[in-house]
């Protein structure tokens, strides 16, 4: 477990065209199979063992992928039902500062306190935090670095979270850049400057390049691949007695071949 103030950023241990407006395949769920968590009656989730980073005022956690953050239409297990075993001798369980799709796996900041929610609800919403996501794209990019600016909507009252590219929307952009390719894929480094959801997904696939296991904007089919997608860092600045953090969660196993396919070589 990391604590007091110190980051993990190695293996965790282990408890015992326009793609978006056409026709989805199935299915049209965002994850494939139910995860499996390892924990306990105290800590149900097994989150204790997924802290990437914690002080007195934050936590960093490493979110699994298959694992809402909340409830939504459907219902099930959340990630919300088990933030009590993230108490850690506080006052109150910890809340979310921002949110992760259901099968984006990675870097997710809780605060500990309502004045510091409020906080990174504020440097959240002013752009002033940076997310930095690994993925894995069926396709290449024209070049090794640019820039998405596609303005984002709904796609329709009956849909729930899912999204096209609008005119009209609100302005999302994303910048990318390869860090690496095989025949087929290429592993890119996506760093959004707007947090519209599914903006990544919506960006990737509008441009020709849909993540790897997309279910919605992508090839995604039941029984393959999970979603691509990872939280690999966030960068918190400073203020007010409060000092800069950056955090790197691991890349998950499932992950790591199609990675490997394109060239990465590992954690260091």
């Amino acid at each position: 477990m990391a604590g007091g103030g110190k980051e993990r950023g190695g293996q965790r241990r282990q408890r015992p065209g326009r793609r978006p407006e056409r026709p989805v395949r199935q299915p049209v769920e965002d994850s494939f199979e139910p995860i499996a968590l390892a924990g306990d009656a105290a800590d149900p989730l097994g989150l204790l063992d997924r802290l990437l980073y914690r002080d007195d005022h934050i936590i960093v956690l490493d979110k699994p992928a298959g694992l809402a953050v909340h409830a939504g239409p459907k219902g099930g297990l959340t990630l919300e039902d088990g933030l009590e075993a993230l108490r850690l001798g506080g006052p109150r369980r910890p809340g979310l500062a921002h949110r992760l799709d259901k099968d984006t796996s990675g870097c997710l900041v809780l605060g500990r306190d309502r004045e510091t929610l409020n906080r990174l609800g504020r440097m959240f919403h002013s752009g002033r935090v940076q997310k930095t996501y690994w993925a894995v794209v069926e396709g290449h990019p024209k070049t090794d670095r640019g820039r998405i600016a596609l303005n984002l909507s709904k796609r329709t009252k009956g849909r729930g979270w899912w999204m096209r590219v609008d005119p009209k929307g609100q302005p999302a952009e994303t910048f990318f850049q390869v860090l690496g390719r095989s025949d087929r894929f290429s592993f890119l480094e996506l760093s959004p400057k707007t947090g519209r959801t599914h903006q990544l997904r919506v960006h990737c696939s509008t441009k020709g390049w849909p993540i790897l296991g997309d279910p919605i904007y992508g090839k995604g089919v039941a029984g393959g691949p999970r979603l691509h997608l990872h939280a690999r860092s966030i960068a918190l600045p400073g203020g007010k007695g409060q000092k800069a953090v950056t955090v790197t969660a691991p890349v998950p196993e499932d992950m790591a071949a199609a990675l490997r396919l394109c060239g990465w070589e590992g954690e260091t």
